[in-house]
């Protein structure tokens, strides 16, 4: 059963502040529910929304029906967005950035993989168009803020705002926001940040919107079938997929890869070697074209460098901090030392050691629920 509004009157209306009337934000609309929620919101506290998509990727036609709906930016999810305008009677604005998207995301995965890095192509969407491209044109438009539907909150302590985790921590995308510019994270809104995905559904069934059950992106926009191979062989370099020796530590021959671009650090399964205890992929050398493995004991690091360093408070750091650090998405905050070191680049020292730092990755880094920062795993 469909919960009515009045079940939602206790969500907090962060951007409410003096009075919605008359005052515009722009909201990212990308044809899932929790913009389509956030929207809908945003109107319903009086707010002049206007809507704007980013057109991305398209690869010359429809997705196959196989993966239609499991990534994001696919055509038929701007159809669904612009279905949602038109439901809420809001402007809508459909901005083409498939070049800008080529350059700052599709050519740096390229480029990442064929240096045998592991790299995290949300984050830089996010970095660059989303939170850049994207908050410029709304703010042409003449708008106040740029909402989207992320699971993330923003605060403003003694005028200086601050990125923080999502309630939900089962929905919480703090991590691959961390590269927000500080300057532009007063202009940006998380009107969702309080809620739990189930919340957000049906605040979307209140309003009648028609996606209130949509599936949630699981893929690459850009590899909506998963088929790596097939991207780099139309997209990249061949010799990302060129085989070449699998070696132990000691560089000893103990099988062939089927092309470094099919493997992580800490992966296991695939590596077709044969072995008295389970290998794990330790280091990628594209230079050589080698892979090297081991037992998993070899995974475990106590330290870690990233470059560059993006900070998000006003104070620089100038001294070592304690933190918590996540070296990805799926995996717990470990506690940890955060070291300066010269030319935008920090240390990170782990009370104990931790597994499988991929090179490329993003290492974020928490005071209680508080994003500090974070860099790339170098």
């Amino acid at each position: 059963m469909t919960a009515p509004l009045e079940a939602f009157s206790a969500i907090p209306a962060p951007l409410a502040g003096s009075g919605a009337a008359g005052r515009r934000i722009a909201v990212a609309l990308s044809g899932g529910v929790d913009s389509a929620a956030t929207a809908a919101l945003l109107v319903s506290q009086g707010w002049e929304v206007i809507g704007l998509t980013m057109q991305l990727w398209d690869p010359g036609g429809a997705m196959p029906a196989a993966v239609g709906g499991r990534t994001c930016c696919a055509p038929e999810d701007r159809h669904d967005a612009r279905r949602v305008a038109q439901k809420l009677g809001i402007p809508f604005y459909v901005l083409n950035l498939e070049a800008q998207f080529q350059r700052a995301v599709v050519d740096d995965f390229i480029t990442a993989y064929a240096s045998g890095h592991t790299p995290n192509p949300c984050i830089r969407c996010n970095q660059v168009l989303k939170f850049r491209l994207l908050l410029d044109k709304a703010m042409e438009l003449g708008a106040e803020f740029l909402a989207t539907g992320h699971y993330a909150r923003i605060e403003s302590v003694e005028g200086v705002p601050r990125l923080l985790r999502g309630r939900d921590p089962d929905k919480d995308q703090s991590y691959f926001l961390f590269a927000t510019r500080l300057e532009d994270l007063s202009r940006i809104r998380f009107p969702l940040g309080g809620l739990t995905k189930s919340q957000t559904r049906g605040l979307a069934e209140s309003f009648g919107l028609h996606l209130a059950r949509k599936r949630e992106s699981q893929d690459l926009c850009f590899i909506p079938d998963g088929d790596h191979a097939a991207f780099f062989a139309r997209h990249g370099s061949a010799a990302t997929f060129t085989p070449g020796p699998i070696v132990d530590e000691g560089g000893k021959v103990l099988g062939r890869h089927q092309g470094l671009g099919r493997y992580t650090i800490g992966q296991r399964h695939g590596l077709g070697v044969a072995a008295s205890s389970p290998l794990y992929v330790l280091a990628i050398h594209p230079g050589e074209n080698r892979l090297v493995v081991g037992p998993a004991a070899a995974l475990m690091r106590e330290s870690l460098e990233v470059a560059p360093l993006h900070w998000l408070d006003p104070q620089p750091l100038t001294a070592p901090v304690s933190i918590l650090a996540q070296i990805r998405h799926a995996s717990p905050p470990r506690p940890a030392r955060l070291i300066p070191l010269e030319g935008q680049c920090a240390r990170v020292e782990f009370v104990s050691p931790q597994r499988a730092t991929a090179p490329g990755q993003a290492c974020v880094f928490y005071v209680e629920d508080r994003v500090m920062g974070g860099g790339w795993i170098r």
